[in-house]
């Protein structure tokens, strides 16, 4: 083992000792290769049966960010406050800027601050001339998404605006915030599920709304009131095609025990019940398939096949979200579309470097962390020894010390395993501020560093930074959106929020609430996921490699994981006692240490008293782990201390020398062997962690 200087946010403290060796990766897309393994164990690229035309060979397959970057591992069993997610879409998910163009968004957004300014009927604005169909049913459900109190109206070919006179009845009897989310909740049409407004005792109050929401949505709805721990509500649920079925006398009582105990989750501001009725999902349609991306983030490809489709971003679900620079393979399932409407846009999504194939017919969406884990083909180049190397190409001693060298790591780390660090990949790229940093801001609840680290520029006059920067040093969050690059789409939404709610710090809560809750919690996880390795680097360093009186151990040895566990109180949580440890009963790879959250223990040595200090330094000693006003609750999870790759083959080749220019690094790379390595790997752990255990170092 050795200790090394810090890499960004990833200690280097390594659980072998082997020396390891120099080599870059990520020169070429096709160098790093990722399909995901899916929930029965299939790799779904291999499944597929064909080679995408530009995307990488069958040699030289690999993946980049490992899955679940944006996943929620303490959403997964169901424990957050605020519930896994809903059918309902989330808001700002849509960039209409993309769908209207910018100069059309911005009068929207005007015209949106005109009606509520003068509280005025009557008032329309013209969006403009869409000949295609599906043109005009993306801008349809796009405006009503962003704006639920809108109505859009198509005198052919042109679509008009105006305010609907439904939503402002509604919201002289309720919140208009609790109006405009059941405007969102009819407008998405989720069979089965249902909306509940806030507590209500007034009776005549109550009757009010279900006389209003029977007169105007009778035909789509039903209402109900049902008390729960003292107070009433309204719920809301949408009608099944056909006559409703009566429900017999057992399953009216279990709906009233559900409804009136568990049946409650909160998500994004409201209250929403999807089980207090029977689910329905099949009454829509769901069309699964795989998607091969170069070059695009998981946001950026389905924010394009969302707006081609006519369909929401938040239609899409998937098992993990995969990085930007790689080749990447994960399984997707869309509703509301069939297979043969996503068959027909297949040559326009491959003409932005995504590529569909096994498009089928399924029953239901895909969840967030439902696979086996992902299987990686890398290419590593420009492999030489640590220290110097005599002369401008390697000789044949050189090589063959590399040789050895390669086998003794690979074999090291096949036996050994590596610190299952979260990998850098977690806490952003270059120069700006790590999402780390943001997410304590956040978890401090100060909105406006929050917003100000994240839109730290980078150094250079590249658009984004330009962007950032203005926003910066002249607060005009107008400006800085028309300078920020259609392919940003997380700054876009921030900034439109800031735009319109301003830059104070409950115009801040609004910008966070622009993004999606996956992207939103991914800066807290962050900042946790940092805790976490300095963690595990402090435990190693000094407690050694044995397991110690107080560690916490997962007890299920038959069973082989090494992907986050939820923070529960499971029974399969054990802390180490005196005499366990003095029997060696448990081993490096059945320890655990918590991401820090609301639901977990800490190890009960002194691993847990510097958890407390360091939450104590980074001014979180009272921290609950919960953002209300940003709807974010991090329950916690445990992380195995150790991690080992499966199915690792690897093979050394000696690069081709190479006539032609460009010095002597030019020379030392063309005659330098390349190492490929194949190998998979459980969800929620990282290539790139595995590959710096094999070599020794941070590749380049």
């Amino acid at each position: 083992m050795k200790q090394g200087d810090e890499a960004g946010s990833v200690p280097a403290y390594f659980i072998s000792n082997h020396e390891g060796f120099r080599g870059s990766i990520k020169n070429f897309t096709e160098d790093f290769v990722v399909s995901e393994i899916d929930i029965n164990g299939q790799n779904v690229k291999a499944a597929q049966g064909w080679q995408r035309p530009g995307c990488a060979s069958e040699e030289n397959h690999v993946e980049l960010k490992e899955d679940a970057e944006y996943s929620v591992p303490q959403d997964a069993d169901g424990s957050s406050e605020w519930g896994p997610d809903t059918p309902l879409p989330s808001l700002g998910s849509f960039d209409l800027d993309v769908i209207l163009g910018q100069s059309v968004s911005e009068d929207l957004e005007q015209f949106v601050l005109t009606l509520r300014e003068k509280k005025q009927a009557g008032l329309e604005l013209s969006l403009g001339f869409f000949s295609d169909k599906h043109q005009r049913a993306n801008v349809h459900r796009a405006v009503r998404h962003r704006f639920p109190f809108l109505m859009t109206v198509t005198i052919q070919p042109e679509i008009r605006v105006r305010e609907d006179p439904d939503y402002r009845e509604l919201a002289r009897l309720v919140k208009e915030d609790e109006a405009e989310d059941f405007f969102r909740f009819i407008d998405a049409k989720v069979r089965g599920s249902s909306y509940t407004f806030g507590p209500d005792d007034d009776k005549e109050h109550r009757t009010a709304v279900h006389h209003f929401l029977n007169r105007r949505f009778g035909k789509l709805v039903e209402t109900k009131s049902f008390s729960s721990q003292g107070t009433t509500a309204i719920s809301v649920r949408l009608r099944d095609h056909g006559k409703p079925k009566k429900r017999t006398a057992e399953e009216r009582k279990e709906e009233d025990i559900y409804t009136g105990t568990v049946g409650l989750k909160q998500t994004t501001g409201l209250i929403i019940s999807t089980q207090s009725w029977p689910n329905t999902h099949s009454c829509l349609c769901f069309s699964a398939f795989t998607l091969c991306k170069e070059n695009l983030e998981t946001l950026e490809a389905i924010s394009y096949m969302a707006a081609a489709l006519g369909v929401l971003p938040s239609d899409f679900t998937y098992a993990g979200t995969k990085d930007k620079r790689a080749v990447t393979y994960q399984s997707m399932v869309v509703k509301k579309v069939s297979p043969q409407r996503l068959k027909e846009k297949a040559a326009e999504f491959e003409k932005r470097g995504m590529r569909l194939s096994q498009i089928r017919s399924v029953g239901e969406p895909l969840r967030l962390g439902r696979l086996q884990g992902n299987h990686f083909d890398l290419v590593v180049r420009d492999l030489r020894p640590h220290g110097p190397v005599d002369g401008h190409r390697p000789g044949p001693d050189v090589h063959a010390r590399l040789a050895e060298l390669v086998r003794e790591a690979v074999e090291n780390v096949k036996r050994r395993g590596f610190v299952n660090y979260y990998g850098p990949q977690r806490f952003g790229s270059g120069p700006s501020v790590p999402s780390d940093r943001v997410g304590l801001a956040l978890l401090k609840e100060d909105m406006v560093s929050a917003v100000r680290l994240f839109f730290s520029p980078e150094d250079g006059d590249d658009p984004q930074s330009l962007a950032k920067r203005h926003f910066l040093q002249t607060g005009n969050a107008k400006e800085a959106l028309a300078m920020m690059p259609l392919s940003k789409p997380r700054e876009r939404l921030m900034l439109r929020a800031l735009n319109r709610y301003g830059g104070g710090a409950d115009g801040c809560v609004q910008a966070w609430l622009s993004l999606p809750h996956s992207m939103r919690v991914f800066y807290p996880h962050a900042y946790c996921s940092r805790v976490w390795n300095e963690a595990v680097a402090h435990r190693l360093s000094t407690m050694g490699h044995c397991v110690r009186q107080g560690d916490l151990v997962w007890m299920q040895t038959g069973q082989h994981r090494t992907e986050d566990i939820g923070g529960t109180s499971s029974p399969q949580i054990h802390v180490v006692t005196r005499e366990e440890e003095q029997a060696g009963v448990y081993t490096l790879g059945q320890v655990l240490l918590p991401m820090p959250g609301n639901t977990v223990k800490y190890p009960e040595n002194a691993v847990g008293a510097w958890y407390q200090e360091q939450l104590a330094r980074d001014g979180l000693s009272e921290c609950r782990f919960r953002v209300s006003s940003l709807k974010l609750n991090l329950p916690g999870c445990y992380r195995p201390l150790l991690a080992a790759p499966r199915n690792v083959s690897y093979r050394l080749q000696r690069a081709a020398s190479e006539d032609g220019g460009g010095g002597a690094a030019a020379e030392r790379s063309a005659d330098s062997p390349s190492l490929t390595l194949n190998f998979d790997l459980d969800s929620s752990c990282y290539a790139t962690i595995c590959l710096r255990e094999i070599m020794k170092c941070d590749p380049q």
